[in-house]
């Protein structure tokens, strides 16, 4: 982090605040688990009311990582995608004190994001029911929460995924609380555990991208959220918001004039109340009349009553809570029944005082950092930890490092890391965060002694520290299409140098020349680089405010696709959002494109024949709708216009936006076509964008991933001319796809198909489709 990084980081989370939010912990043992299925599915105004007005501890369960969703901010798709709305879901989570369980551990794994789905069942064929439902086994088990509540319903309409989610959430209680299913998580030390309270969420999960078909279930409580929050003057649901825009990614965060401050939800399984924690033990002093409750609990629920209104006093905040952690420390040796059905509360609770203890007594380090933070195996780094001001207890410091990485010459400021040769490579995607610290591959253990009492808790680095490969391979590029008719004898390789390459017959490398074959058959060829013995690795790197430095590492090929491909004679203008590469693309297929990174309101268009929108550009590209009269006049007066997918809340006007009135469909569910492999019948075969100059056919179809395309136009002007009908199974056709229309001498042609993620995934008929799309109005 950088020295301005740093003090922004200060400036957000205030010591007094920050404290504020520890001592908040103790105030409650309840735990409640919001179950979703992708970051930012959290309900998260009502978590903020629960975790930092109520005090109860919050836990996310979230299925995957967001890999298979949109991007508003940049190119980053797949992994890197999934990296990145990690990093966005765990910083969210910090804003709302919380901690995060993920069920599922990024693309490579069984149960990640692969797009949109409409049915549960549909969701479960691709992550395994029993799969999904005994990881929610486990978290359960894990977490022990009181209180489950998902944040969607299992009703048609709604994303399959998260019906999957909602449905598995219910199955996972029976099972978890019984000892016979899967007894292997015994040896784990993860006992049966029984959820008391099932809530479904009493409201409709119906809007701009889903349709509820059925009302949701009657409200039997309702979850009131009066005043705001202490340490900050903010409404809870102001804090909600606080923690969604860092779903940047997914352009959220927004501000409410009129902050939400009830949530109903239905309880489907638990006893009748008036409130959320009837029958729980909403606090300390209310656990310490519970059947064998040790005497202990009375004086711990005293203190940390007194360190709550000593604060901001902070030396007798640390006076209370060294009382409290003695009486914890007591009633710790309770009788084996109730240390079975709540030691789990007496330890977390004291884990938490002691945190707070050290906080309160300036014992945190400031800042803890290493140096570098991306190694290598044989790699030597430096760890650091330092105070602001000197602190006034003599403390321990112990670096928890990953497997192979041994600390040397430790100081009482910092010490050597050295990474074994064989030391493995750290995850990508770790299994979870945590609101008090201990996340990433290496954190500090923090330990003092004060009056006495020994005290520890834990502290992150301030950016994950990362053992990988000691040299990545970025290939430019690292993928070339080939036209069949047009093949050349070499093509420039940048990025190769030092790898080695097995290549087959035919292929030759020398420097930055990669000579190809004198015939190449059709399909897509794939060509393996080694480095260090090993296949190599591309890094993929960005910085963004919210999140900090992100990185993820995939495999580095070189991949040829051959195939049967003709340009038109164009001059294209590419204006994207940079939610795609189709720009890239064009450059790569041999068009004369030009990338418009900037517009002006009076662009002047008319040195192209073809201008193409990249996908949701119009929701992040002001210059773009301020240039919307110029691009009028360029299709008035000849040009061609193409219009990408476009989300119908970010930008799009449908009277204003298009050279004549094209409505997308609302809510998005109804408007899209998930099967990737749904027919496509091409009602007008013959039209130009599908006869030249690549005639498409039913092969073009074959091979796509992910889905056919996603909001898809519902109603539009006369001038228009739907060229494409396809639907999911069990639906009406819609003809949205692929529409397009004569506008005075020029044209304008919108295409809801997903071709940026085909083209991603080299499927050779998207880029046959695109070829044709980007040709001259004619």
């Amino acid at each position: 982090m950088t020295d301005r990084d740093r003090i922004a980081r200060q400036m957000a989370e205030p010591s007094l605040v920050r404290l504020h939010r520890a001592l908040s912990r103790l105030t409650s043992v309840v735990t409640v688990m919001n179950t979703g299925a992708h970051p930012d599915d959290e309900q998260s105004g009502m978590l903020a009311w629960l975790r930092l007005g109520l005090g109860m501890r919050v836990v996310v369960a979230c299925s995957t990582r967001g890999e298979g969703g949109q991007n508003t901010l940049g190119p980053e798709r797949r992994g890197a995608l999934g990296i990145l709305r990690t990093r966005e879901m765990e910083e969210a989570a910090r804003a709302l004190d919380a901690d995060v369980h993920w069920l599922g551990h990024g693309p490579d794994d069984p149960v990640h994001d692969f797009g949109f789905s409409k049915d549960g069942d549909a969701t479960f064929a691709r992550w395994g029911e029993a799969r999904i439902v005994e990881r929610l086994v486990r978290a359960y088990r894990t977490e022990r929460p009181d209180v489950v509540i998902p944040t969607f319903l299992d009703v048609p309409g709604q994303h399959g995924h998260h019906r999957a989610m909602t449905r598995a959430a219910e199955t996972a209680l029976r099972l978890a609380a019984d000892p016979a299913a899967h007894p292997e998580h015994a040896a784990e030390g993860l006992l049966p555990w029984t959820v008391a309270k099932y809530y479904l969420p009493a409201w409709s999960g119906a809007g701009g991208t889903y349709d509820d078909e059925v009302p949701p279930p009657p409200a039997t409580l309702t979850l009131h959220a009066p005043g705001a929050d202490p340490a900050t003057g903010a409404a809870w649901d102001h804090i909600g918001e606080q923690s969604r825009f860092y779903h940047a990614s997914q352009g959220m965060g927004h501000w409410r004039a009129q902050p939400q401050d009830t949530w109903p939800l239905h309880l489907k399984h638990g006893a009748p109340e008036a409130q959320i924690t009837d029958g729980l033990p909403a606090s300390l002093a209310a656990l310490a009349s519970y059947p064998g409750a040790p005497a202990a609990l009375h004086p711990a629920a005293k203190a940390i009553a007194e360190a709550m209104a000593a604060f901001p006093d902070a030396d007798a905040v640390v006076a209370a809570l060294l009382r409290a952690d003695a009486a914890l420390e007591q009633a710790e040796r309770a009788e084996a029944a109730f240390t079975q059905a709540h030691g789990h509360r007496i330890r977390r609770k004291r884990a938490e005082v002691q945190a707070a203890c050290l906080m309160a007594a300036r014992v945190m380090p400031t800042l803890a950092y290493a140096t570098p933070t991306r190694l290598f195996p044989g790699a030597t780094a430096t760890l650091a930890w330092q105070w602001a001001l000197p602190p006034q207890h003599e403390v321990t410091v112990t670096p928890i490092l990953p497997a192979g990485v041994t600390p040397s010459d430790i100081t009482a400021t910092g010490c050597t890391l050295t990474v074994a040769a064989d030391a493995p490579f750290t995850p990508q995607f770790h299994p979870g965060w945590s609101a008090m610290g201990g996340n990433g591959p290496a954190w500090l253990q923090i330990s003092a002694t004060i009056n006495g009492r020994p005290l520890t808790a834990r502290q992150d680095l301030e950016a994950p520290l990362e053992i990988g490969p000691e040299r990545t391979l970025t290939l430019d590029p690292a993928a070339a299409i080939l036209p069949l008719t047009a093949i050349p004898a070499t093509l420039t390789l940048r990025g190769a140098e030092g790898a080695d390459w097995q290549l087959p017959t035919g292929f030759a490398i020398e420097g930055e020349t990669l000579t190809l074959p004198a015939t190449l058959a059709a399909g897509l060829h794939e060509l393996t680089p080694m480095v260090a013995g090993r296949p190599a690795m591309r890094r993929h790197q960005a910085q963004f405010a919210h999140t900090g430095l992100i990185s993820h590492l995939t495999p580095q090929s070189l991949q040829l696709l051959a195939l049967d491909l003709a340009l038109p004679a164009a001059r294209i203008a590419y204006i994207g959002g940079g939610g795609d590469s189709v720009g890239l693309w064009l450059q790569r297929m041999g068009a004369d494109v030009t990338v418009l990174a900037k517009l002006d309101p009076a662009e002047d268009f008319r040195r192209f024949t073809t201008v193409m929108v990249g996908i949701v550009a119009y929701g992040s590209r002001a210059d773009l709708i301020a240039a919307t009269p110029a691009l009028h006049r360029f299709v008035e007066g000849g040009g061609h216009l193409v219009t990408l997918y476009q989300r119908p809340d970010q930008g799009w006007a449908p009277d204003k936006i298009p050279p004549r009135r094209l409505v997308v469909g609302t809510p998005s569910l109804r408007w899209r076509v998930t099967d990737a492999t749904a027919p496509v019948t091409m009602l007008a075969p013959d039209h130009p964008l599908l006869s030249g100059p690549n005639r498409i056919t039913a092969a073009d179809w074959d091979g796509w991933n992910k889905e056919r395309g996603i909001y898809f136009a519902s109603d539009w002007d006369a001038s228009y001319t739907p060229l494409l009908s396809l639907h999911d199974a069990g639906e009406a056709p819609l003809l949205g796809a692929l529409v397009s229309g004569q506008i005075g001498r020029g044209r304008h042609t919108h295409c809801a198909l997903v071709l940026h993620h085909q083209l991603d995934h080299l499927v050779p008929g998207a880029f046959r489709l695109l070829a044709n799309l980007v040709q001259p109005a004619g």
